[in-house]
């Protein structure tokens, strides 16, 4: 029976590391060199995150040519002045990987010249964790911005699918272990 203890111990010890962990790595326009020009706004990377759920603690991954282009992160108003003098980040290796690692919005633009005018640019929106500030799971709709304010692409609700998966893992741990120690 000491057996049992020390397997049921372990394998709930996995799942708790397993079942909680939630963060994703996001490949950048769902697939490699995606970071390029557009050739509509329909085919935007903006479009893309959109369609996207970026919580904390997720990674954003770009692959590129290195040599040719890089991805700057920078504020707000550089993004919409398409500004690449003084980026907060700057990569240039052609595997980025980005933590997002706060709640709120992300901004970035193509270092190469006159790319992010021709629309090689990024916005993603890093939903609150869960338990923050919202606690039911959901944020409220943001506010319309007044005419002529540039905006990023609209917050995505929230979903409770991680909480559920993480809940049927634990129960899926639990039966596992009282079959083990049953067999043993």
């Amino acid at each position: 029976m000491a057996g049992c203890s020390i397997v049921s111990s372990a394998i709930f010890t996995l799942f708790l590391l397993f079942g909680f962990s939630s963060a994703k790595e996001h490949l950048v326009g769902g697939k490699i060199d995606a970071w390029k020009i557009p050739s509509s706004e329909a085919n935007s990377l903006n479009k893309w995150a959109e369609r996207s759920r970026f919580q904390v603690g997720d990674h954003l991954v770009w692959k590129y040519n290195g040599r040719k282009d890089s991805v700057l992160e920078v504020d707000k108003e550089d993004y919409g002045n398409c500004s690449t003098s003084n980026p907060m980040k700057e990569y240039n290796d052609g595997i980025t990987k980005v933590e997002l690692d706060r709640p709120g919005a992300f901004y970035f633009i193509s270092g190469a010249k006159g790319h992010c005018e021709k629309g090689q640019k990024l916005v993603v929106v890093v939903m609150s964790p869960r338990g923050g500030r919202w606690s039911a799971g959901f944020s409220p709709a943001p506010s319309p911005a007044p005419s002529g304010e540039f905006e990023g692409p609209a917050v995505a609700p929230s979903s409770d699918a991680t909480v559920l998966k993480s809940g049927l893992l634990m129960a899926l741990g639990v039966v596992a272990m009282s079959v083990g120690c049953f067999l043993m």
